[in-house]
């Protein structure tokens, strides 16, 4: 039983450090160096996250500089950035990337808490789902036998227990988002 509780708070452990990926991801009006972090750079014909090529500082509130290590690839840094469509406006001196972060306007910012609610709704159906992987696991126990209807009325309780508090923090994550996002 317990194998199959600690398995369960594994896959709730992963949807929560997805969503925590994805918000830090999101574009809220600041520099945010995690925004490039699904940039891929095409290093000498090998497909190369911009951020283990270069040096990514916050220079500003509202900008970022790139450093790259090898010059040479200024250029396809650059075309990487642009074509990644990041809503940014890039521009280069010829040895440092800047990206300056526009205002968001108020649409904007309705539009980007839009897509954290929907991101915390994915976690949200993920996590239901290994809630019912779960208790499908205990269930087929009780039909074998191997623990009793006791047993599986306690485990039903202590994983929706479980999943609660997560649920708890997830909505909590993305209250604390929202507020980031709708902050002038």
């Amino acid at each position: 039983m317990k194998d199959i509780i600690d398995s369960f708070k594994q896959d709730l452990d992963k949807s929560v450090n997805h969503l925590k990926s994805e918000y830090q991801i999101l574009r809220a009006g600041r520099a945010n160096p995690h925004i490039l972090d699904k940039v891929i750079v095409d290093y000498y014909g090998v497909p190369t996250p911009l951020n283990q090529m270069a040096n990514i500082t916050v220079a500003e509130a509202r900008m970022i500089t790139v450093s790259m290590w090898d010059i040479s690839m200024l250029k396809e840094a650059k075309k990487a950035i642009e074509v990644a469509d990041l809503g940014v406006s890039c521009s280069d001196d010829g040895r440092i990337i800047r990206l300056v972060f526009p205002v968001l306007t108020e649409e904007r910012r309705r539009e980007i808490a839009k897509q954290v609610r929907t991101l915390l709704e994915n976690c949200k159906i993920s996590m239901r789902s290994a809630r019912r992987d779960a208790l499908d696991m205990f269930k087929q126990l009780k039909k074998d036998g191997e623990i009793s209807e006791d047993d599986y009325a306690g485990a039903e309780k202590e994983i929706q227990k479980i999943i609660d508090s997560y649920m708890e923090k997830v909505d909590e994550m993305c209250q604390a988002k929202e507020k980031e996002i709708m902050e002038v």
